[in-house]
């Protein structure tokens, strides 16, 4: 199944996504072990590249308009002849596993344009935050799709770990919400390649709100970090400023060095979520892990840096013992 799911992404066949989502999201031991197959086939060395699409993260506190953003952001996108795949990572039912809000609901877009994907995933134990399928997918629907967007709800965690997995993040903020001092007290707005304030419309709030940011930033010494104003409501506006400044900082990064320090972050994820907590004080605690990575091979994928950690714990345990 692995071996057919990616040849038909890398032929950019986007009719696989679901597919792809199914396997991925799927626990059993079988479907992980096919998960990896489907990840090495995917990754940089396989493909000789790394994966064209651009993955985007967007994340704001609840209520502050991401869905509207969404909508337009991907009409926009549409506009512009990319494929889009939206991914949003959802609080979790404690009952079923599974999403409570289902923004596939929310996000408007038409059901018959099979150049967008959209599929509401669980954020899986704790508020916000990223399961490890939902790094996986995007990993996977990059090969496929022009843009891959992972949308979060931020409260705190989801933000540096979005951070970790997108080339770039835009944070969406709510004039006169409170939003920039929360922010500012976070240290979250190291997070943001993007900050966007909503409801543009609002006229005199926005523009404070676009005067405090411009401000953190500049104190931040973060004064690039490009600022954009939007409304959702018709006709919409500041759209595609937004897009562009996307593209803009897609333009500028070391792609290859993010997308390095991505898969790392994503090997960490995985290894975390099988082993527990406990499993990574076994090798050291986080940072020791985090510089086990550093020192592997840039070339191996994320399922060969996961094995390399199960690999380093065995024989610690093995000594120990």
């Amino acid at each position: 199944m692995s071996e057919d799911l990616a040849a038909r992404l890398r032929e950019r066949d986007l009719s696989a996504a679901p597919a792809v989502l199914n396997l991925i999201e799927t626990r059993t031991p079988a479907a992980r072990a096919e998960t990896a197959e489907l990840l090495r086939a995917l990754s940089p060395a396989a493909l000789g590249a790394e994966a064209q699409g651009h993955v985007v993260g967007v994340t704001g506190p609840p209520g502050v308009g991401k869905s509207s953003l969404l909508s337009r952001m991907v009409a926009g996108w549409r506009a512009r002849e990319r494929s889009v795949a939206v991914l949003t990572v959802d609080p979790s039912s404690r009952r079923s596993g599974g999403s409570l809000l289902g923004d596939r609901a929310r996000i408007d877009y038409d059901p018959a344009d099979k150049q967008v994907f959209i599929r509401s995933t669980a954020a899986g134990e704790r508020l916000g935050g990223l399961a490890p399928a939902t790094r996986a997918a995007a990993t996977a629907l990059a090969v496929a799709f022009d843009v891959v967007v992972i949308e979060t709800v931020g409260v705190g965690q989801s933000e540096t770990e979005v951070a970790e997995v997108a080339d770039s993040v835009a944070v969406v903020i709510q004039p006169g919400s409170g939003d920039v001092l929360q922010f500012l007290k976070a240290g979250i707005m190291e997070v943001p390649d993007v900050l966007v304030v909503t409801k543009a419309d609002l006229g005199r709030i926005a523009q404070r709100a676009m005067a405090d940011l411009r401000a953190a930033l500049r104190s931040l010494g973060a004064r690039d970090t490009a600022v954009v104003a939007v409304s959702s409501i018709a006709p919409p506006t500041g759209i595609d400023e937004l897009l562009d400044a996307l593209d803009a900082h897609r333009d500028e990064i070391d792609l290859r060095a993010r997308r390095l320090l991505a898969r790392r972050a994503h090997a960490l994820a995985d290894f975390a979520a099988e082993h527990g907590a406990r499993g990574v004080r076994a090798l050291g605690g986080r940072r020791e892990v985090e510089r086990r990575l550093a020192g592997c091979d840039p070339g191996l994928d994320v399922p060969a840096l996961v094995r390399a950690l199960e690999e380093r714990a065995s024989r610690q345990q093995s000594r120990e013992s």
